[in-house]
């Protein structure tokens, strides 16, 4: 295995996996894979593509799997408490739709990227046609922002 994850193919992968993570997505991806001797390009793309391919299944998914999982005891409560966060988050998203959540998926912060604009989009309606290419140029900003701090073009310090 660690024979696997020292060539360049699983380096590549190893950071489309840890972009896929939620909360940790692309901020954690590209740091990883710039440190594991990716170049900052390949460490992007490889983290961009990891971070969007759950983005459709969220969006198309998360209100069915939200109905079913509300009826039980032990995730009912869980789920309100997920979709309240959701409408907090899609405040902006209500006011500036797609260009919002553009900017929510954009911010390289905790608790802001394709997970959470898809699930923004998801509870909030958006048809997949209109989000999916918001959420695409979220994950792409941010993602030239976190290269470029993790390469010193930018210091996080200053």
């Amino acid at each position: 295995m660690t024979e696997f994850l020292g060539t360049q193919f699983g380096k590549l992968l190893s950071t489309a996996f840890i972009s896929l993570v939620p909360v940790i997505e692309l901020r954690g991806g590209i740091p990883y894979g710039i440190a594991c001797g990716l170049g900052a390009g390949e460490a992007f793309w490889a983290a961009v593509i990891g971070n969007m391919l759950p983005v459709p299944f969220i969006i198309l998914l998360v209100r069915r799997v939200f109905d079913w999982l509300r009826t039980g005891r032990y995730w009912g409560p869980k789920i309100q408490w997920l979709e309240r966060k959701a409408h907090i988050k899609g405040r902006v998203v209500r006011k500036y739709r797609v260009i919002g959540l553009c900017i929510l998926v954009a911010i390289p912060l905790p608790g802001t990227g394709a997970w959470t604009g898809a699930l923004v989009a998801g509870v909030l309606g958006i048809r997949l046609r209109s989000a999916l290419p918001a959420i695409f140029l979220g994950v792409l900003l941010a993602g030239a922002v976190v290269t470029a701090i993790t390469c010193g073009a930018v210091s996080a310090f200053r």
